[in-house]
């Protein structure tokens, strides 16, 4: 759940900085592939949420404690296998749209991120 923000943080701040910083048709391509990777991770994570939604409750994962604590106790890479691992709470669906719960709709834009990520990179861009 919370690497899922961060990928959107990411994705975001990636095409900001491309907007702002107006590159050649290199850099183009760069920031695009940047793009691309931060989505596609993002597209992992958000996969990874909805299958764990998708299980019964017999077989979720029981509930850890919170990522504060987490980063009190553990080393940063233990933190991390721990928060990809889920528990309990990432099955829980809290809210949907339309019968598709945030992680689903998260993958939607990843998806569409994906795709204008990949169009950036491999568009002829000569005529600039």
């Amino acid at each position: 759940c919370i690497f899922q923000r961060v990928a959107v943080i990411a994705a975001g701040l990636i095409a900001i900085a491309a907007a702002l910083h107006n590159p050649a048709q290199v850099g183009i391509k760069v920031y695009g592939l940047l793009v691309v990777l931060a989505s596609a991770v993002g597209s992992a994570l958000a996969t990874r949420q909805l299958y764990l939604q998708s299980l019964p409750e017999d077989q979720v994962p029981s509930c850890g404690p919170g990522l504060d604590y987490l980063l009190d106790v553990f080393p940063m890479q233990e933190v991390i296998q721990m928060v990809l691992v889920g528990d309990g709470s990432c099955a829980e669906v809290v809210w949907t749209l339309l019968g598709i719960s945030i992680p689903g709709w998260t993958l939607v834009g990843f998806i569409g991120l994906v795709t204008l990520g990949l169009f950036q990179a491999f568009r002829n861009n000569a005529h600039q």
